[in-house]
Parts: structure tokens; C-alpha cells; sequence
């Protein structure tokens, strides 16, 4: 039994308007492109007086003699993966290499630790 009336239960908040203070949503995709620059273009450099431009995840020459870089280019990739094939070979070359010397080792310590063991057998008979 409430002392002073009925229980206390504040009134409701009316919901808020979801308006925005920006009129950017009312404007069409091209128009905001426009106000907003988010067309960008395309990434350019300059690199030693070479400039560069990035297209579809590449960097891209812009000079004139695009097509001497790009043979240029070609051959030294081509040269690049002969080199790569050379060293693995060369890797391959130095591991057997080395598997050869430690058996090789393994095998002398053998033989003269059974040289010892005659010598010494030897000795004893004496």
C-alpha cells in the first residue's frame, strides 16, 4: 500500500527522429562523387624521370618506349627464374655434397676405432 498515491513509474520518452542534419543522403551517387571528390583516379609517380601510374594492381610505365621496358622486362624475369633454377640446383648440389662427407667421416671414425681395437688385441697377445 503506497504511502503517497500510486508507485512510481515515470512517464515514457517519445522516440527521437532519426532526421540528419546533412542533405548528403538526398543527394544522387554522381553529385556526391562531385562534392565529396571520391573519384580519385588513378595513383601516378614520378621515379627517376620515369613516371608510373598503378592499374589493375600494377605499376605501369608511362613513357613512350613502354614496349623496350616491357621486352626489357621479360628478359630479365626469364633471366631471373634460370638464376632461381641455377641456385636450387646449386642447394640441392651442396646438400647431397655434405650428406656424402658426414658418411664418409662416419665411416672413417669406424674403421679407425676398429684399427685401435685390433691394435690393442693385438698388444694383449704379446
Amino acid at each position: 500500500m503506497p504511502l503517497f498515491g500510486n508507485t512510481f513509474s515515470p512517464k515514457k520518452t517519445p522516440p527521437r527522429k532519426s532526421a540528419s542534419l546533412s542533405n548528403l543522403h538526398s543527394l544522387d551517387r554522381s553529385t556526391r562523387e562531385i562534392e565529396l571528390g571520391l573519384d580519385y583516379g588513378t595513383p601516378n609517380m614520378n621515379l627517376t624521370g620515369q613516371s608510373l601510374k598503378f592499374e589493375n594492381g600494377q605499376w605501369i610505365a608511362e613513357s613512350g618506349s613502354s614496349s623496350g621496358d616491357r621486352r626489357e622486362t621479360q628478359r630479365l624475369r626469364k633471366r631471373n627464374q634460370q638464376l632461381e633454377e641455377e641456385n636450387n640446383l646449386l642447394r640441392l648440389k651442396v646438400d647431397i655434397l655434405l650428406d656424402m662427407l658426414s658418411e664418409t667421416t662416419a665411416e672413417s671414425h669406424l674403421m679407425e676405432k676398429e684399427l685401435e681395437d685390433l691394435k690393442s688385441h693385438s698388444r694383449r697377445r704379446k
